[in-house]
């Protein structure tokens, strides 16, 4: 029998935010082409997935890789080789390197070194500043440009706008839904003395929910009287949340699986400086209530925020030590093992991380298992158990807050665009990510990236 396909994928339970149901699905030239019963068709391989739930492909829309600049605890090859380890297909990858992602040039410089290296497809940030505001409009439609991306706390120099006048520049210059960082850096500037040296429990004093509301009703505000859309990322009070349930129209909401896991004073007192990132790690009743807004549908999309340091880094004194940790390889176990717990279903999971972010920012052919989409696929073993260790870390910084914690639920097999990546642990094949493309989004090219 002639082959109908380059590979079919038999026996799984295939998963999409709707439904879950038994069936086949047939590949042919990295794309879907086929659903149902495959069981008669010819295929150059078939993977028996008896057992096994056939996911769309995970697309972590927040992770910092760190190059160029940063690369002793992250780069480009390394961080993406964790994405794929742990089940994820695509991600989106933010501007704060150095320098940072900010013009045409930047841009082109991260496509050209993500270009055989990378083994999940990608796309980037550019970092909307008060200096580049005249050409965000330009920026935002380059070819590997996932949108703008602005610091309203927590960031240095080109990167920071804390201001009022430039972020409605920003609003004013922008079309595409821009991601924001947002907390208020004037009041985290005023509240210093509350950093307790050594004491990293105390970086959720210093940033407390009050400096996250205040930036967030600020950017609702001009938001609204601009008329665009915003991303808020990494989402950690609950103040925030009725604030956003009541602005759907205009504003999607992220949400970590570091701030639906981990709470304070446990986590400082378990991992130390290990625990501390930006938003910080809160007390029970702000995850809590995170996970509330996620059963009502306030909450849109999972994120990772992987922030790699090294543990050399993390192990300066509070508050000399960075915040952030790693995510993107544990995102897909850490949130199984909660599906597991009865905190969500597969199929809730699924829209948070394929289907509705590929809607919200107008990925083309991904988060969708249907005819003619790309054969990207996360493929979970829901009740397999087992331990997270620093050992399986890919990424440069090797380590992990959820070093020795045992989950219910791990990511088996990587496909993308029909390409069998990751299988059983195992890593396949050679770098072959590609950029992301997006609809509704009239690219501009220029010589810069043409030369890529």
């Amino acid at each position: 029998m002639a082959a109908q396909f380059d590979l079919v994928l038999a026996n799984g339970t295939i998963v999409t935010h709707q439904r879950s149901a038994p069936g086949d699905i047939g590949i042919r030239q990295g794309r879907i082409a086929e659903l149902g019963n495959l069981s008669r068709a010819g295929a150059r391989r078939t993977i028996d997935c008896a057992g096994l739930h056939i996911l769309p492909g995970v697309i972590d829309t927040q992770v910092h890789f760190r190059e160029p600049g940063l690369t002793h605890k992250e780069d480009l090859e390394t961080g993406s080789r964790a994405a794929v380890m742990g089940g994820v297909t695509a991600v989106f990858e933010m501007p704060n390197t150095r320098p940072p992602t900010i013009s045409a040039e930047t841009l082109a410089a991260k496509l050209r070194a993500a270009q055989g290296r990378m083994h999940c497809d990608y796309a980037f940030y550019v970092g909307g500043t008060r200096d580049n505001v005249a050409s965000l409009s330009q920026l935002e439609t380059l070819p590997g440009c996932c949108g703008v991306k602005v610091f309203l706390g927590s960031s240095t120099g080109e990167l920071l706008v804390d201001g009022e006048h430039d972020l409605l520049e920003i609003l004013r210059r922008i079309a595409r839904r821009a991601a924001f960082h947002s907390e208020d850096e004037g009041r985290l500037k005023s509240r210093l003395a509350e950093q307790r040296s050594g004491d990293p429990s105390s970086h959720s004093t210093w940033r407390d929910a009050e400096t996250a509301l205040r930036s967030t009703e600020r950017l609702l505000r001009l938001a609204r009287r601009t008329g665009k859309r915003v991303h808020v990322l990494h989402v950690s009070t609950a103040v925030e949340l009725p604030l956003l349930a009541a602005s759907k129209d205009l504003a999607s909401v992220e949400v970590t699986p570091h701030h639906l896991t981990l709470s304070a004073p446990e986590a400082y007192q378990r991992l130390g400086t290990c625990a501390q990132m930006n938003p910080p790690i809160r007390d029970a009743s702000h995850r809590d209530a995170l996970w509330a807004a996620l059963r009502d549908g306030t909450v849109d999309i999972l994120g990772s925020d992987h922030a790699p340091h090294t543990l050399a880094e993390k192990s300066e004194a509070y508050p000399k030590s960075p915040s952030g940790m790693p995510g993107v390889q544990t995102l897909v176990p850490i949130m199984l093992d909660h599906v597991n717990s009865g905190r969500l279903s597969l199929e809730r999971f699924v829209e948070l991380t394929s289907s509705t972010p590929a809607r919200l920012f107008q990925i083309a052919a991904k988060g969708l298992i249907e005819q003619g989409y790309d054969a990207d696929f996360t493929i979970v073993d829901i009740k397999a158990r087992r331990v997270i260790t620093n050992q399986w870390i890919e990424s440069r910084c090797g380590w992990t807050p959820y070093d020795g914690a045992r989950v219910t639920g791990w990511p088996m097999g990587t496909i993308i665009r029909g390409r069998l990546v990751v299988w059983d642990g195992q890593l396949l094949s050679a770098p072959s990510g590609q950029p992301i493309q997006f609809t509704g989004v009239r690219h501009r090219s220029n010589e810069v990236l043409e030369r890529i």
